[in-house]
């Protein structure tokens, strides 16, 4: 860069002859009224390119505020595309999500905060005339109600909706609408089943709406099978299974965009293949004076062209600050006056300036110094771009990190350093990241001479040149290889482990598998002894009853009494190992209901028993609804065996906290056994005190577990014991 040059001179020596001495004070006079009408022609003209420069000014601001509105519409639209492609991604994780899991993401969604101008979140089938019948059937057999495709009538290919959220009155109205069917929908679906990607509608009336005159608009994103976007048109079609769309109406999707910039006067026109449709008009009908500007904005938005054309606010209010233009003037000719005073005061400040003038280029100097060395002894990699992006100047860190010399840099376009293939492009783009001063931070694949491809760590920033220098930005380069390098090494460690993990888990499974076969086939093994000793010890007692004393008698008693005893410990355990077979079928449970019949049962089996039960209502979850029974029938069944003793028993079932809980007054136990409630075959009473297996608990904690929840106990001898147990997923009506 080179440093200013600058010249110095003294003052001219007043001469002149004699005579002229006189015209002096007539020579100064003109010269102070060149000054005064110089000055006035200034002001005049000064005032008039102020006054251009706020028209262009306004006029700027009101073209950047439609531009600004033009972008934040489109981004609008770009995050309803982001909530259909999360939809669209659930498709690809279950293939066809239920009803209620399309409930779930939905809710997760908070559209109604978040998007108040959606009127939902659909999903449309593309269902052939053959599958239609099909698809029916299968709707009814899931619970899902009566599928009415509409309007009738056969056609080669339907688009009927199947899920609409939320589950407003007006939303079920829609469903079964062959959106397929209707020209407008049909043309946007069509173009996202054949191209892959998102597209938008043209003005429609949506189903919701009614009689309600609103013009709305339905953005389409295709779901095919297995998630991906197939390469060809053909095969496109074939691996289609239907739309995940956004209804919008047009007038609420703007109010959300304007926010509070309410004073915007604008028209929406769809002009696609050179039609208008009026989308929104802001104020319409209303009378208002002839804008200061206009201007109009075009832009594709997802295969749709749209048209918005802009009216500024009247001149007055467009442009407030003419009226502050006048005073200027004013103030203008009141400087003119003073103009004179300033021009002999120019000669006195003439030397003063000189001197900031130095003391400024030698600032400038040192400035340039620190600059160079800066940029000669980094390690990090500096070039200065010109407009072109063509090197202007590259330190030796640079030439280092490329393997070439600084000098045969200059004038090489900076973007033919790299090598960037299409992924390694995606890569960079998403990584990289701009800030409020405009730095703008990248990872790029740079091409080294003579050595492999690196990576590098690239930052813009701009910098402005000198006068007359064609210099816009200052980029930094970080060789950033072996940092990835190491990333690379650690996802792939990632890797092997989530591999690790993946065989323990299936040799877990086989583990869990073969402890069942094991415990089955012992159980099977021991039935035949214990047959044979019941048997036998039957025919003893039945042909020598005779031989026998009292003692002998009694003890042939106890022989078969320890055999029924086995043959009901070998039937728990089958009954436990049973427990984790099979899959959780999770649907809607009325506990409250199911504890009620619970409940009736034991009465009838004891009908001289008085114990008072009260069970809280509207206690409902998401189970398994014969896990769940066999749950509340261990837990009830112990509260009335062990309130037996009991001249007034109390059972409660209900929640606290959180949490559900059966509670009785009965027998308790020592909390510091509480451990081994839950063990199989652990009891905590005596067998001719409280007659159990020991298996009951157990088989409480283990459906609990299954259903992803927990149980603990408390209690105290002889006051009685409270089962605290979660079931996720609960939902307590009451």
């Amino acid at each position: 860069m080179d440093e200013p040059s600058g010249e110095s001179g003294t003052p001219p020596q007043a001469s002149g002859p004699p005579q002229a001495s006189g015209l002096r004070p007539l020579r100064g006079h003109l010269w102070a009224l060149v000054v005064l009408l110089g000055s006035l022609a200034s002001v005049f003209a000064l005032w008039q390119v102020a006054y251009d420069r706020e028209m262009r000014a306004a006029n700027v601001e009101f073209i950047g505020r439609t531009q600004e509105l033009a972008d934040q519409l489109q981004q609008q639209v770009v995050s309803y595309e982001l909530v259909a492609g999360g939809g669209a991604a659930l498709f690809a994780s279950v293939n066809r999500p239920t009803p209620h899991q399309w409930y779930g993401y939905a809710d997760g969604m908070e559209l109604s905060r978040r998007f108040p101008a959606m009127v939902g979140l659909g999903f449309a089938g593309y269902v052939s005339q053959g599958r239609l019948e099909n698809l029916q059937v299968e709707w009814r057999q899931a619970g899902w109600g009566l599928l009415d495709v509409r309007p009738d009538g056969d056609r080669e290919y339907y688009g009927p909706i199947l899920y609409l959220e939320p589950k407003t009155r007006e939303n079920l109205s829609a469903i079964g609408f062959d959106m397929y069917s209707e020209p407008v929908r049909h043309a946007a679906m069509q173009a996202a089943l054949e191209g892959g990607h998102a597209s938008l509608s043209g003005p429609v009336h949506l189903i919701q709406q009614g009689a309600e005159q609103a013009t709305s608009l339905l953005l389409y994103l295709p779901v095919y099978r297995g998630g991906e976007r197939p390469a060809t048109m053909e095969a496109r079609r074939e691996a289609m299974l239907g739309w995940v769309y956004v209804p919008f109406r047009a007038d609420r999707f703007v109010a959300v965009v304007l926010g509070d910039d309410n004073d915007m006067r604008f028209r929406i026109h769809d002009v696609t293949d050179g039609k208008s449709q009026l989308l929104f008009a802001s104020s319409p009908g209303e009378a208002q004076q002839p804008p200061a500007f206009t201007h109009a904005v075009e832009f594709d938005n997802y295969g749709r062209r749209w048209r918005i054309e802009f009216d500024s606010l009247p001149l007055a209010e467009a442009v407030p600050r003419l009226g502050s233009l006048q005073n200027t003037l004013a103030l203008g000719l009141f400087a003119s006056l003073l103009m004179y005073a300033v021009a002999w005061m120019l000669a006195r400040t003439e030397s003063r300036a000189q001197r900031i003038a130095l003391r400024l280029t030698e600032n400038f100097r040192r400035s340039e110094q620190r600059f160079r060395v800066a940029m000669t002894y980094s390690a990090i990699g500096k070039v200065l771009l010109d407009s072109e992006g063509a090197i202007v100047e590259a330190n030796p860190a640079m030439g280092t990190i490329v393997g070439r010399s600084p000098e045969s840099l200059v004038g090489v376009r900076f973007d033919a350093l790299f090598e960037d293939d299409e992924l390694s492009a995606q890569a960079a783009h998403a990584d990289a990241s701009t800030d409020a001063a405009g730095v703008h931070r990248t990872t790029r694949r740079l091409h080294r001479t003579g050595g492999e491809p690196r990576h590098a760590q690239l930052t813009y920033a701009p910098l402005p040149g000198s006068v007359g220098q064609d210099i816009v930005g200052l980029v930094q380069v970080e060789d950033v290889t072996e940092r990835l390098r190491a990333q690379a090494r650690v996802h792939a460690l990632n890797r092997t482990l989530e591999a690790r993990v993946a065989m323990r888990t299936r040799e877990l499974s086989q583990a869990n598998q073969e402890l069942e076969a094991f415990a089955y086939s012992i159980s099977h093994d021991l039935r035949a002894p214990l047959r044979a000793i019941d048997g036998f010890s039957r025919v003893l007692a039945e042909r020598y009853s005779g031989a026998l004393d009292d003692a002998g008698q009694g003890y042939l008693g106890r022989v078969r009494n320890a055999a029924s005893r086995m043959g009901e410990l070998i039937d728990a355990l089958l009954k436990m190992s049973r427990l984790g077979r099979g899959a959780v079928k999770r649907e809607h449970v009325d506990l409250s209901r199911m504890a009620a019949d619970v409940v009736q049962e034991l009465r009838e089996a004891e009908p001289e028993r008085d114990v008072q039960v009260e069970i809280a209502g509207g206690l409902s979850v998401e189970g398994d609804a014969t896990l769940l029974r066999n749950l509340l029938a261990n837990l009830l069944g112990n509260a009335w065996k062990f309130t037996r003793d009991r001249e007034s028993g109390r059972i409660g079932f209900g929640t606290q906290s959180g949490e559900f809980f059966v509670r009785d007054n009965g027998a308790g136990f020592d909390q510091q056994y509480v451990d081994k409630l839950f063990r199989p075959f652990q009891r905590l009473h005596d067998q001719e005190q409280f007659a159990g297996h020991g298996i009951g608990l157990a088989s409480v904690k283990r459906i609990v577990e299954r259903h992803g929840g927990t149980i603990r106990a408390e209690g105290r001898e002889g006051e009685g014991a409270t089962f605290y147990f979660t079931l996720p997923g609960e939902r307590p009506e009451h």
